[in-house]
């Protein structure tokens, strides 16, 4: 008997789906949770995979998220564009939004979409994605919930507040980095404490505001950022921008919110897009050719561009299926409940 269940990518879907339809979520919503869920693990992503599932079930439970809300499309004309989500999950608001996004930063050059009230778990690279896929270079941030101190501080008041970017590239896999201004996104240190493994030197505080490697400890108390002051300082530029700016909570409101760190953060979300040809209009050369160029001198140094491995990882999850442990089935049944 294998220890591994292979699956493909639609099949995986299928299931993740059904969880959430049964789960109580509308159509939209539980398709495009599904979405991203599945396109984490197809890439590998564990942290952003079907490990997440079991938290969302618990926000639905709380009441923390609204099942059936429809996001509402604001649109003036102007460069920003907002979807109030009305409490529902964040790639339902995305998916609404960003066929207009699209379309007006082709006429403008840049443009920004605005979601507020959403529930947020996942990570920002499928959005990225969406829009490079167009030919867009993106960028997208939000806040979480207090979980990391800033630099010099010994109690969480920043969130892990991830920031992602992405360029287009011509007929192949787009330049993509998503990352945590934490030292690392928190599902890590719940992965760590699931295998009953320590964290390494420097990741988190206990709550006595002491350095810890132990994931319990960690959890109970704060979460380091990347890069010491300059990771702070970005955590803090998100704050303001993805919070403040755009009328929604902070990570610390955003924890008062829920009053606890166990079910998913509510805030809001920024997402830029910038076309590359408005941009470089009446200046020498291809921009997309001249990234290229950039590109190739990197990679001749024997250094790698980010999401090399994820994208491998793709390749071989639609070639030959996603591969699952036995508990990961196992947490699959556990969640189709009736």
């Amino acid at each position: 008997m294998t220890d591994t269940t292979t699956l493909s990518v639609e099949d995986l879907t299928g299931i993740v789906t059904g969880i959430f339809r049964t789960a109580g979520l509308s159509e939209l919503q539980a398709e495009r949770v599904a979405a991203v869920i599945v396109a984490g693990e197809r890439d590998g992503c564990k942290s952003h995979g079907i490990y997440r599932i079991d938290g969302l079930l618990r926000t639905i439970d709380a009441g923390k998220v609204a099942p059936m809300a429809v996001p509402e499309l604001s649109d003036d004309g102007s460069s920003v564009i907002r979807v109030d989500a009305n409490g529902a999950f964040s790639p339902a608001a995305f998916h609404i939004g960003a066929p207009v996004l699209v379309e007006r930063t082709r006429q403008q050059g840049i443009a920004a979409l605005v979601i507020n009230s959403c529930t947020h778990f996942s990570a920002l690279w499928p959005e990225i994605e969406a829009l490079t896929d167009r030919g867009l270079a993106a960028m997208a941030m939000c806040p979480s919930y207090a979980t990391v101190a800033p630099t010099g501080g010994t109690r969480p008041l920043l969130g892990t507040n991830p920031i992602a970017f992405g360029w287009p590239r011509p007929d192949q896999p787009p330049y993509v980095f998503d990352i945590a201004t934490s030292i690392a996104a928190r599902g890590e240190i719940e992965l760590h404490r699931r295998a009953g493994t320590d964290l390494p030197e420097g990741w988190a505080l206990d709550r006595d505001g002491q350095p810890t490697t132990n994931p319990d400890r960690a959890l109970e108390g704060a979460m380091l950022p990347f890069g010491a002051h300059k990771g702070s300082a970005i955590a803090t530029m998100i704050e303001l921008l993805a919070g403040v700016m755009i009328g929604d909570l902070t990570s610390p409101e955003a924890l008062d919110f829920l009053g606890t760190t166990s079910l998913l953060p509510h805030h809001g979300e920024l997402i830029i897009a910038f076309c590359p040809d408005r941009f470089a209009a009446g200046r020498r050369g291809d921009p997309l050719a001249r990234a290229e160029v950039l590109f190739d001198a990197i990679l001749g140094q024997g250094a790698r561009l980010p999401s090399q491995r994820r994208f491998a990882t793709r390749e071989i999850s639609r070639r030959r299926g996603i591969q699952l442990s036995a508990a990961e089935m196992e947490s699959l049944r556990q969640a189709h409940r009736t």
